[in-house]
């Protein structure tokens, strides 16, 4: 069996394929814990200089696993996974870009937040359900969301679940350029023009500009503390069951 996410390193470009270990698009507990470790070792290995995620064929990710989150002897190794791997994603010290063809959903779209440039094709859609299931959003985007989309740009994405457009996401400044044709070549073109500038100068303008991440970590541990709680919560978790039963 093939252990995902699958990783590719050409240009000093380390491509990284987010999807379950079984190779579904989503993220399970598995998963999160391979994102961690690549991103941990990509940010110390002087040869990767840009990370592009991408996802599976006309699916960027659906979102977390909810057999995980219904079974109550996973939560603590699942939430230590999500802590560690949005933490590491945070604090990330290179730039990180996205490709996105087909559906972005719960975390397969806030993970998007984390990223310098979002790259999506005209088909590409963009959702965050938290709050329809019970839940509130995860990876600091209680903060990244307002800055990125204003204040009601980000309470509309995510109180009103709407689904975003490829074109309305990017009104938005959630993606950055919507690509016709290849969106994987475009996003490593953009991935050369970067590995190419000087390594110093790139990394300490991308830390000016991204500015002081410990306030993005903290937010992270609130969100998880908040998304414990809910999973203790019967009516919570009978809607989750219910989710879970109609994505079966």
């Amino acid at each position: 069996m093939n252990i995902h996410p699958q990783t590719e390193f050409r240009n000093h470009t380390l491509i990284v394929t987010v999807s379950s270990d079984d190779g579904r698009p989503v993220l399970d507990g598995r998963a999160y814990e391979s994102l961690a470790r690549i991103f941990h070792e990509a940010a110390i290995d002087d040869d990767v200089r840009v990370v592009v995620l991408r996802g599976l064929a006309g699916c960027f990710c659906l979102g977390g696993d909810f057999s995980e989150f219904l079974d109550a002897t996973k939560h603590q190794r699942l939430i230590a996974a999500v802590t560690d791997m949005f933490r590491t994603l945070a604090t990330f010290p290179k730039p990180v870009l996205a490709c996105v063809d087909g559906d972005a959903v719960g975390v397969g779209c806030t993970i998007l937040f984390h990223c310098d440039m979002v790259m999506a094709t005209h088909e590409s859609t963009f959702r965050v359900p938290f709050v329809d299931f019970g839940l509130v959003p995860d990876a600091a985007t209680s903060i990244l969301a307002p800055q990125k989309l204003g204040y009601a740009g980000a309470f509309r994405f995510f109180c009103l679940g709407d689904t975003l457009s490829a074109a309305d996401a990017r009104m938005l400044g959630l993606v950055t350029e919507i690509v016709v044709g290849n969106v994987e070549e475009a996003a490593l073109g953009r991935a050369r023009q970067l590995a190419k500038k000087p390594v110093a100068a790139l990394l300490q303008t991308r830390d000016l500009l991204k500015g002081d991440t410990g306030a993005l970590c903290d937010r992270i541990d609130q969100e998880i503390s908040l998304f414990q709680q809910a999973l203790q919560d019967d009516t919570t978790l009978r809607r989750l069951q219910r989710i879970a039963r109609l994505a079966a």
